[in-house]
């Protein structure tokens, strides 16, 4: 590229910019934005503004315009306050709730199969931002709470405790998801 009075340049191996004064066989003259004149090759310097009338006349500046404007931007949504008391969601663990027929099954692969029902609905809750949970597990011997408040002490955005003792009695834990808005 051919370098012409006026045009606006870069020094490639400084932290120099200037325009061109003039031009002599190879050696470019330039007044740097400072005000002092320099000369370089023309291998050392790099052209780096183009004028407006350089570009061709199929440039639609509208369009460009309107690539660079950004979307605007997506109004959070308030939650009215009616709908933060929702109730929770429920996930019964009750063998009988998960699977038709437990016949054949060990007491460990229905612990197993209530505990991998319980993880995949915490899951599910935090991808869906579901706020609150209510797991029924039942008192029983209380194998299946002790396995759950386990396995709930494994997350750290979330806190858990025993469910509404009136409508669950002794048999539920509730689970309150921290979001992160």
């Amino acid at each position: 590229m051919e370098l012409k009075k006026g045009d606006k340049v870069a020094v490639l191996d400084d932290v120099l910019e200037g325009y061109v004064i003039k031009t002599e066989a190879g050696t470019v003259y330039i007044e740097t934005t400072d005000g002092f004149e320099m000369e370089f090759s023309a291998a050392e310097l790099v052209k780096i503004e183009t004028p407006i009338e350089a570009l061709s006349d199929d440039v639609d500046f509208e369009k460009v315009l309107a690539e660079k404007k950004l979307p605007p931007k997506p109004k959070s949504q308030r939650i009215k306050p009616k709908e933060r008391n929702l109730p929770p969601m429920e996930v019964d663990l009750h063998i009988e709730k998960l699977t038709t027929s437990s016949r054949g099954m060990n007491n460990y692969d229905m612990l197993n199969l209530q505990l991998e029902t319980a993880k995949r609905q915490i899951e599910f809750a935090m991808r869906k931002r579901i706020q609150k949970i209510v797991f029924i597990h039942g008192v029983g011997e209380g194998v299946l709470k002790a396995e759950l408040d386990y396995l709930l002490g494994r997350y750290d955005n979330l806190k858990f405790y025993d469910a509404d003792y009136q409508k669950y009695g002794l048999g539920a834990t509730e689970v309150y998801f921290f979001q992160n808005v």
